[in-house]
């Protein structure tokens, strides 16, 4: 029988086993620690695209982008000089952390999210010194009143203490913090705008909002033109495709730049083919108000819709089916519909007589107007500040808010207008009449008024002219 003998191994397990482990260590090692050529690279290339044409001058610039490769000079010796004139190599031997500004300037543009506190320890500074600005003054918290993309410049001393923050709350206001004995004192700065007179025409295709927003007319100056025809025209019933409207109104400017709008100087609106005109006038007493072109008031008793763009979505009627009773019901009123929440305005001047639940009329506002005027706002959502029975209120004023309390299917104001106690249309009634321009300040106001419309009437025209080149 032959036996087979099997031959030992090569070499000792344990031999193997130990092999194994270094190799697995070295693995490891190469891993976490690269070489310092891989890593000298990777330094290298950070630098380069981080700083590439930051720091460049324009020639430079022009050279980088002309250069065959963005690498070119890799190769270059470390001793060379470093210059702008040099290109990409000034880039690549810059220190990464080089600030070309002041370090005691730091300025912070406000992100989402952030706080006064945030930007603080951004720029370095401690607790306390925030806690420090906030308590120097009152008006020093409106530093903490922060808006995305605003921007604060903090000045810092040696020490990196604050010296000094400042802030543009707009284009024409500015506030800042300065270091003192005491502490830090406030200062507000206010810029003062040039003031010029601008003019604008618009044609209503739609609604007088869009066509104003389309014209370049601001929301504020809008609103402006819907108070000022208010009394003449019920921009919820009234205005048609094709009405037009123009204005003078002044313009704000600083340094080349608009900043804001003031006050409308004149206007005309023209509603189914019938002119309106205003203009504003601030008599010798310093009353302002508007007139028509010719010296008439246009300030009414009371004004035609108390809702602003509102939507009629019932009319006077004495022979209405109620939606909720399902009953044949007068409709001693008319029905605005609107957003809930949208602001009612007082017609008139008046004596609030009821602000409170009033049977199906909801939340309701009663105000009487003189001896012989009442009218009446139902199906609040609620009250505007200050608004209670015996509460006097001046036109135009906000007294409550679009709801739907009582019987009410939807959102919307019911408005009803009474004259000597007997339900009237308002929407048909004659409004009564404000006093004209004194007599003895006529002369005063056609000086005013007659260049104003001649001026429009020579912008228009230049205007149709342009627009049928």
């Amino acid at each position: 029988m032959t036996s087979t003998t099997k031959a030992p191994p090569l070499y000792p397990k344990s031999h193997i086993l130990a092999a194994s482990g270094v190799a697995a260590i070295l693995s490891l090692a190469l891993l976490v620690f690269p070489s310092r050529e891989v890593e000298a690279q990777k330094t290298y290339l950070s630098l380069e695209l981080d700083n590439g044409s930051e720091l460049l001058e324009p020639d430079s610039r022009q050279a980088q982008e002309n250069a065959p490769s963005p690498f070119a000079k890799i190769d270059a010796p470390q001793n060379e000089p470093a210059t702008a004139a040099q290109g990409n190599g000034a880039v690549a031997d810059a220190p990464a952390n080089e600030e070309a500004t002041d370090p005691s300037q730091k300025t912070v543009t406000v992100a989402n999210g952030d706080t006064l506190s945030t930007v603080f320890d951004r720029v370095g500074l401690s607790a306390t010194t925030l806690h420090e600005v906030l308590k120097s003054s009152k008006d020093a918290k409106q530093f903490s009143r922060l808006k995305v993309g605003q921007t604060l410049a903090f000045q810092l001393d040696q020490e990196g203490q604050l010296e000094s923050l400042r802030t543009k709350l707009s284009d024409l206001e500015s506030i800042s913090l300065t270091k003192n004995d005491n502490g830090y004192a406030f200062k507000r700065e206010l810029v003062k705008p040039d003031v010029k007179n601008a003019y604008i025409r618009g044609v209503i295709n739609s609604s007088l909002f869009l066509s104003a927003k389309r014209a370049g007319l601001s929301h504020g100056l809008t609103m402006d033109l819907a108070n000022i025809f208010g009394y003449d025209i019920d921009f919820a019933l009234d205005i048609r495709e094709g009405d037009e409207f123009e204005l003078i109104y002044e313009e704000k400017m600083v340094n080349g730049k608009r900043v804001g709008t003031g006050d409308i100087l004149s206007a005309r609106f023209t509603n189914r083919g019938k002119t309106f005109t205003a203009v504003r006038y601030t008599n010798k007493q310093g009353n302002t108000s508007y007139y028509s072109a010719d010296g008439n008031s246009m300030r009414k008793a009371f004004i035609r819709t108390p809702v602003d763009f509102a939507r009629i979505s019932s009319r006077f009627s004495m022979g209405r089916r109620h939606p909720v009773l399902n009953k044949i019901r007068a409709h001693k009123g008319v029905d605005y519909a609107a957003p809930r929440g949208t602001p009612i305005k007082a017609a008139g001047d008046g004596k609030v007589t009821l602000a409170g639940r009033h049977g199906g009329y909801g939340n309701a506002v009663i105000i009487q107007h003189g001896q012989r005027y009442r009218t009446l706002y139902a199906h609040m959502n609620g009250f505007a500040k200050g608004i209670r029975s015996g509460s006097s209120v001046k036109q135009g004023q906000i007294i409550g808010y679009i709801g739907t309390t009582g019987l009410s299917t939807g959102p919307h104001l019911h408005y009803e207008f009474q004259v000597n106690g007997v339900h009237v249309d308002p929407l048909s009634l004659k409004l009564p009449m404000a006093d004209p321009i004194a007599r003895n300040e006529k002369a005063r106001f056609m000086q005013l008024s007659t260049p104003l419309m001649a001026r429009m009437d020579q912008e228009k025209s230049t205007l149709l002219a342009l627009n049928k080149r």
